[in-house]
């Protein structure tokens, strides 16, 4: 294990750093300085975060492009009905403007009710609790609720067990801050941190014997997470962003990460 920390914190140095960002959703986030414009954008951008790169940059660049330079405001003095104007025709694979629109009336709603989404996640969140979860499922629960209209699968429910990747990739972009993650989210540790499972992570850890599960479920996110938190107890998706370049960048292979850990 200590060996597999020392090669882990070699690609952390790295890799961890803004010029290995693009092409990844996270880029949009350094536009805002202002924390509530950034939780809204963040949200947004992770939210999208699924299907070919290119398209997830295009279908964020299109949205927060109307909103602006400051989304909270935007949503703030929105109403429904001018969300739904401004989400018309917009597509991103399987979402449409509906889905879109209902995303947006449910932050808009959560926005007013507590006045960031910091702070209705915070309200989810025990003192006793170890991870994330139930603040994830308060949190989402909350927007779901305000919706005017479905979301569809722009915002999953952590009751249904899936690994929630794009939550849990958004509160990585949230609370965490070094070169790379912007944080802003100051209140919850990020021991709390549940891995991003996507495809990438998946094979990784797989490949190194982190599970053994094929499904990339909850359940394979939180066994994953385990074993990152015996290398960083304190920070368990330290390396998250380091590690899954290899097969999101075109020019890191998965075959380079192997050769990257000998």
């Amino acid at each position: 294990m200590m060996k597999m920390k020392i090669n882990f914190d070699k690609l952390y140095l790295k890799y961890n750093k803004r010029k290995y960002v693009h092409p990844d959703p996270l880029e949009f986030l350094y536009n805002y300085r202002n924390i509530r414009d950034r939780e809204i954008a963040g949200f947004i951008a992770s939210s999208l975060a699924y299907g070919r790169v290119a398209r997830i940059l295009k279908s964020v660049s299109s949205i927060l492009d109307k909103m602006g330079s400051s989304p909270y405001s935007f949503i703030r003095n929105s109403t429904s009905s001018s969300l739904g104007k401004t989400c018309c025709g917009f597509r991103h694979r399987f979402a449409g403007d509906e889905n879109l629109t209902a995303l947006l009336t449910g932050l808009k709603q959560v926005l007013e009710e507590y006045g960031s989404l910091h702070a209705c996640f915070l309200k989810g969140v025990c003192k006793k609790d170890e991870t994330v979860l139930n603040g994830l499922e308060f949190f989402t629960g909350k927007i779901i609720s305000g919706c005017c209209g479905k979301p569809g699968h722009l915002i999953p429910l952590v009751t249904n067990g899936s690994a929630c990747k794009r939550l849990n990739l958004y509160l990585r972009w949230m609370v965490r801050k070094d070169d790379v993650d912007p944080g802003g989210w100051d209140k919850i540790p990020p021991s709390m941190l549940i891995i991003p499972l996507d495809v990438h992570m998946h094979r990784i850890s797989r490949l190194i014997e982190f599970t053994d599960r094929k499904q990339a479920d909850m359940r394979t996110a939180l066994e994953i997470t385990s074993c990152f938190r015996k290398l960083a107890p304190e920070d368990p998706v330290k390396y998250d962003f380091a590690l899954t370049r290899f097969g999101i960048r075109s020019d890191m292979s998965i075959d380079d990460f192997s050769k990257s850990i000998r």
